[in-house]
């Protein structure tokens, strides 16, 4: 059987397939970080938040597989003012969310999704698209890599309990004074 994949922009009757998808991602992130909330606690909210986001300057992209709903990307342009970054850097396509559901993945479903994307952020002025995974979400980032992204930035998280005492699985931690060698290039001072 011959498989038929359309990527189409999202209309009014995908609603009940973008929140489906939005609780897969979620509760499949949720099983990676403590942090994220269940998806159907958050599903109506988030989905109304993310549709107004693309309605103003993006886009939410749907793909069928044999007129099936397969997944979804939404993107949109994102505008800072960070004085340390070139124009084209401040002023740039995000991809916030990415959903394969679970009987399409392994079918660069999700490269096509971002492809396509690119495309239609690229169409909208920008330079540069980006697009952030958990860390320890290895099948995402291979995704992305695999579509042509790489690194950019990597935000690092450190816990620390209500007393603002950090949480550390180092024997030394907090008998230790910060060294140069805490960050290349600055001084133990720049460092803290």
């Amino acid at each position: 059987m011959t498989t038929s994949l359309v990527i189409r922009p999202a209309i009014s009757s995908d609603r009940s397939d973008l929140r489906r998808a939005i609780v897969e991602l979620q509760d499949f992130e949720r099983l990676r970080h403590a942090t994220r909330l269940p998806g159907a606690q958050i599903a109506d909210a988030y989905l109304q938040w993310m549709l107004g986001k693309a309605e103003a300057n993006g886009t939410v992209l749907v793909a069928e597989q044999n007129g099936c709903f397969a997944g979804f990307a939404t993107g949109w342009i994102e505008q800072n003012d960070n004085l340390a970054e070139t124009a084209d850097s401040n002023r740039f396509g995000l991809i916030s969310d990415i959903c394969v559901m679970p009987g399409f993945r392994g079918q660069r479903i999700a490269t096509q999704l971002l492809d396509e994307m690119t495309q239609s952020l690229g169409r909208a002025g920008v330079a540069r698209v980006r697009i952030a995974a958990l860390a320890n979400n290895s099948s995402a980032r291979a995704s992305y890599e695999y579509a042509g992204f790489i690194p950019y930035e990597l935000l690092y998280e450190k816990e620390v309990d209500p007393a603002g005492l950090a949480r550390s699985d180092r024997p030394d931690a907090g008998n230790r004074a910060a060294t140069s060698e805490d960050a290349p290039g600055r001084t133990a001072q720049e460092s803290l």
